[in-house]
C-alpha cells in the first residue's frame, strides 16, 4: 500500500511539473513569438510583407530598412540625445527617490503622513496635457534638455516601492545601533541603506531608464524648433510618417504612399535592443527587489 501511495504521489508530481512546463513554455512564446515576427518582418522584401507572407522566417531577405536608419544623418544625434536624457533623467530621479523614501521612513520627520499624501495625491488625479505645456513654457523649458529631463524625473509609485522596501528589509536596530555611534542620516543612508537595498535600486533605476528611453510624447508637445533635441523615438516615429513621397506633376503635388511597415518594424528593433540587451544583467536584482518592495510588513 505504501508503495502504491508512493508511486501515485509521483505520478502526480510528474503531472503537476509537466502541466507547469507547458503552461510558462506557453507564456514564454507568447512574450517572445510577437519580438521573431518583427525581426522577420524587419528583414524582408517589403512585396513580401505587403502580401502578409512573413510569419517568423524572413522572406527575400533585405537589409534596406537597417540601411535607411543607419543612413540618415541625424539618426546619430537622436540617439546621443536619447543617452544623455536617458542617464540624466535616470541619476535626478533615483537621487530624489532615495532621499524622498528614506525621509519618509524615519518617525521623528514631523508630518510625513501629510507629505505622504500629497505625494501620492499626483499619482491619482494628474492636471493634464495643456496646463502641463503651458507650464513649460511659463518656465521657458520649450526646446530645451530640461523640458525632456524634470518633468517625469519623480515617480510616486517608484517612491511607494521603495519606501516599503526601506521599511521591510532593513532592521529599525541598525538605525538605532547607527545613532547611537553618533552616525548622521547622511551616514546611514550612505553606509547602510544604500549597500542593503541594492535589488530595489537597479529595479527602480531600471523602472526610470526604461521609462524615459521609450517616451516621446512629451518630445513631441515640447520640441519643435529645435530638431537636433529630438529623441531616438521621436526621430524614429518622423521616420515612419515621411514613409510617404510626395512628387509634383503639372503643379498639383500627388502623394505616393510606400507602405511604411518594414521600416516599422526595423524602428521597433533599433530602438528596443539597447534595452534587451541590458536587461539580462540587472534581471536577478529586478525580480527580487519587485518582490521585496511589494511587501509592506
Amino acid at each position: 500500500m505504501l508503495e502504491q501511495k508512493t508511486t501515485k504521489s509521483r505520478a502526480m508530481k510528474l503531472i503537476v511539473d509537466i502541466i507547469c512546463y507547458v503552461v510558462v513554455g506557453g507564456a514564454s512564446l507568447l512574450c517572445i513569438i510577437p519580438f521573431i515576427h518583427i525581426l522577420a518582418k524587419s528583414l524582408s522584401e517589403e512585396a513580401y510583407v505587403v502580401a502578409n507572407k512573413v510569419f517568423l522566417i524572413p522572406k527575400g531577405f533585405s537589409l534596406e530598412a537597417y540601411n535607411r536608419i543607419f543612413h540618415d544623418p541625424s539618426l546619430l544625434r537622436s540617439m546621443y540625445v536619447t543617452v544623455v536624457v536617458t542617464v540624466a533623467f535616470t541619476a535626478i530621479g533615483m537621487f530624489l527617490t532615495v532621499c524622498a523614501a528614506y525621509a519618509l521612513t524615519r518617525k521623528e520627520m514631523k508630518g510625513r503622513k501629510v507629505i505622504t499624501f500629497l505625494i501620492m495625491f499626483t499619482y491619482y488625479f494628474t492636471a493634464g496635457s495643456i496646463p502641463e505645456y503651458l507650464l513649460m513654457n511659463r518656465l521657458h523649458m520649450l526646446d530645451t534638455w530640461w523640458c525632456l529631463i524634470l518633468p517625469l524625473c519623480f515617480a510616486p509609485y517608484n517612491l511607494l516601492i521603495m519606501r516599503n522596501n526601506f521599511q521591510g528589509a532593513i532592521p529599525e536596530s541598525l538605525f538605532e545601533s547607527a545613532r547611537l555611534d553618533g552616525a548622521s542620516h547622511f551616514t546611514i543612508l550612505r553606509h547602510i541603506v544604500l549597500p542593503l537595498s541594492k535589488p530595489i535600486l537597479a529595479t527602480i533605476a531600471l523602472f526610470y531608464a526604461v521609462g524615459r528611453w521609450n517616451a516621446y510624447g512629451d518630445a513631441l508637445y515640447y520640441i519643435k524648433q529645435r530638431t537636433d533635441l529630438r529623441p531616438l523615438q521621436l526621430k524614429l516615429y518622423h521616420l515612419i510618417v515621411t514613409a510617404s513621397e510626395s512628387f509634383q506633376t503639372e503643379g498639383v503635388v500627388v502623394q505616393t504612399m510606400t507602405n511604411p511597415e518594414v521600416l516599422r518594424a526595423a524602428c521597433i528593433m533599433f530602438a528596443a535592443l539597447p534595452i534587451i540587451c541590458i536587461y539580462p544583467f540587472i534581471q536577478k536584482y529586478f525580480v527580487q527587489g519587485t518582490m521585496v518592495g511589494a511587501v509592506k510588513e
